[in-house]
């Protein structure tokens, strides 16, 4: 990808990795919704104060991009990243550099993986 504002502009509308290693960038997605998937669904089955599950979920979000969304950006959800490259590749916007599709498998690919093995261990678990 191009330095300077084309970057700075592909950040904009969708998610890019501060470290291309796509091992990594790949665990650091699935583990991420991974663990919100997991979460929720073990919020699922407890009763708490009306009206505090969205907090207990949105701190939940900013807890899981705040620990592992350095590496990748933690698109969490492949339609993060998904909609919003396929805009920044449509749009006739100046300089706005490529859109990157080299990476833009594994913000897609990550996330479904991490979710269905989180929702596998869900059903396994008693």
């Amino acid at each position: 990808m191009d330095n300077g504002i084309g970057v700075q502009m592909m950040g904009v509308f969708s998610t890019a990795p501060a470290i291309r290693h796509t091992a990594s960038n790949i665990f650091g997605e699935a583990m991420g919704t991974g663990v919100l998937v997991f979460c929720v669904l073990s919020h699922s089955k407890v009763e708490f104060v009306p009206g505090l599950q969205p907090a207990i979920v949105g701190m939940l979000i900013i807890i899981i991009v705040l620990s592992l969304g350095g590496t990748t950006g933690a698109a969490l959800n492949p339609a993060r990243d998904l909609a919003p490259r396929i805009a920044h590749a449509i749009l006739p916007i100046p300089n706005k550099g490529n859109s990157d599709w080299g990476y833009a498998w594994i913000p897609v690919f990550a996330p479904i993986l991490g979710g269905l093995v989180a929702a596998g261990i869900f059903i396994v678990l008693p």
